[in-house]
């Protein structure tokens, strides 16, 4: 999803610069540890609860991981620059709910993807429920996501607000600073649900899209095994067990 800009880590990174080459299947095997990075702040996905890392990905990583023999260690900063991270190899894999698209997939390469979902409007004017009720309004969206490429595809869309995270677009919808947020689906419909007063009306979706991880461009291998760890979970009930404990459904790509 995302712009690739300058590296920045949070307080809650710990930050280290890793060889600068991206680390083959057989080095990370051979070290017994996955070194992945995530946003943490896009509930239900990726968060903190309290100092701990969680999420529907942190949770679906491990057990992905735990099938190709291996522990995570894990690296938290901004989405703008996890993919950067990742071009300069400073970890092995970036889960954080970015959709595939051709523009992403030239810089990285994708796994198999682990759910699908897409962009939901939500506004605080029931009568803004389509993308032509966009028209005239002013979107917030999350930088570099695909959130806002796909806004910027609607016309007549007066203005889109670009915030760095998704909590940021969310409290503009809020405070009325914005007429429509459009987020992922399963957050807004988690927004909701957790805010059944604060007046939040879920839309159409804009658009659709599959979700994966990402690995260094041209390590295939990697993908690959991640990939079938994925297939692992999927095929043994501990994916649709997951899936129903955040969103009661089964969530994966069909």
């Amino acid at each position: 999803m995302k712009l690739f800009k300058t590296l920045a880590c949070t307080a809650l990174t710990l930050c280290a610069v890793f060889s600068v080459q991206a680390r083959p299947l057989d080095e990370v095997k051979k070290s017994g540890t996955l070194i992945a990075a995530t946003e943490g702040q896009f509930a239900p996905f990726n968060y903190f609860n309290g100092t701990t890392l969680t999420g529907f990905e942190v949770e679906l990583a491990e057990l992905v991981a735990k099938k190709m023999g291996l522990k995570i260690q894990w690296k938290t900063l901004g989405f703008d620059a996890l993919l950067t991270g990742l071009r300069q190899d400073r970890w092995d894999l970036v889960i954080a709910s970015h959709g595939i698209t051709d523009e992403r997939a030239k810089a990285v390469t994708f796994t198999a993807p682990h759910y699908c979902s897409g962009g939901m409007i939500i506004t605080m004017d029931p009568a803004i429920r389509t993308g032509k009720d966009l028209a005239g309004k002013v979107v917030a969206v999350q930088t570099g996501t695909s959130y806002l490429e796909n806004v910027q595809k609607v016309s007549a869309v007066k203005e889109v607000k670009n915030f760095p995270t998704d909590v940021d677009a969310r409290s503009a919808l809020n405070s009325r600073r914005v007429d429509a947020w459009v987020t992922d689906r399963f957050v807004a419909k988690a927004v909701v649900d957790k805010n059944p007063n604060a007046g939040f009306k879920l839309g159409d979706m804009l658009f659709i899209e599959r979700i994966a991880a990402a690995v260094a461009k041209g390590n295939q291998p990697l993908a690959d095994a991640w990939s079938q760890g994925l297939a692992a979970i999927q095929a043994d009930g501990s994916y649709a067990e997951l899936s129903k404990k955040y969103f009661n459904e089964d969530v994966r790509c069909h």
